[in-house]
């Protein structure tokens, strides 16, 4: 299949991007993080299995888990500097775009969509994957979750993503890879595709909310795909 796409009727289409595991393959860094951040206070077992847990929630959710979980006694602030800093170091250095993904982000950019990121990562970490990967030309925008009160499940920071591009709830689409970021999607009233990135989360009760599910996750993604299920079912004002 040509990776030249035609020209799709979106209407008032707004599209809004989860960042990790959607966007990029963060997930290989965020996890030699965590091993580097956990063994700076004595866990030393912490395996890719447990870091699939964590999928789709914030870091600093992440970190009040693994202060219960594993007794850790000093403050969540600074296990959040530790492991921010050690991402960061990873992020800046390599980070992959998914293929479709960007094809699916030019497509949106040239047709004119308005677009945005909304993450559980720290705005400087956004920052940085945007502007290392080369998106940031084209999808300059983010709303970070430590910008609002809650983070996902929670609807806050897709409503906040709405807010600052102008747009209703209603005319947005989200785009997915795990299921408390499904959950909100639909708690904010927004359409959603979901491209799950933990294969074994794809029966996750939270993605039968969703509109367009890709089960085969970023090996079934296309963004011809998505811009034709874009098309069929745009808001006409």
């Amino acid at each position: 299949m040509s990776d030249h796409l035609p020209a799709y009727r979106l209407g008032t289409t707004a599209v809004v991007f989860d960042l990790d595991g959607t966007l990029v393959d963060s997930e290989p860094n965020y996890f030699r993080a965590a091993i580097g951040t956990l063994a700076r206070y004595g866990v030393t077992d912490f395996t890719w299995a447990d870091h699939e847990k964590y999928v789709g929630i914030s870091t600093l959710e992440t970190i009040g888990i693994w202060k219960r979980r594993y007794g850790i006694t000093a403050p969540a602030d600074e296990l959040l500097a530790d492991m921010n800093a050690r991402y960061l170091e990873l992020a800046r250095a390599e980070t992959h775009v998914f293929p479709q993904m960007r094809l699916f982000v030019e497509h949106l950019h040239a047709e004119g969509v308005p677009m945005i990121v909304a993450s559980g990562s720290s705005p400087e970490t956004i920052d940085a994957i945007l502007a290392g990967t080369g998106l940031t030309g084209l999808l300059s925008r983010y709303v970070s979750a430590d910008e609002v009160e809650h983070g996902k499940p929670a609807p806050d920071v897709f409503l906040e993503a709405a807010r600052r591009l102008g747009v209703a709830p209603g005319h947005c689409v989200v785009l997915e890879d795990a299921a408390p970021g499904a959950a909100a999607a639909h708690a904010a009233g927004m359409r959603c595709i979901a491209v799950p990135y933990v294969a074994a989360q794809a029966g996750d009760p939270a993605f039968t909310t969703v509109d367009l599910l890709f089960k085969g996750g970023q090996e079934e993604f296309t963004a011809r795909a998505a811009c034709e299920w874009l098309e069929r079912s745009a808001p006409s004002s």
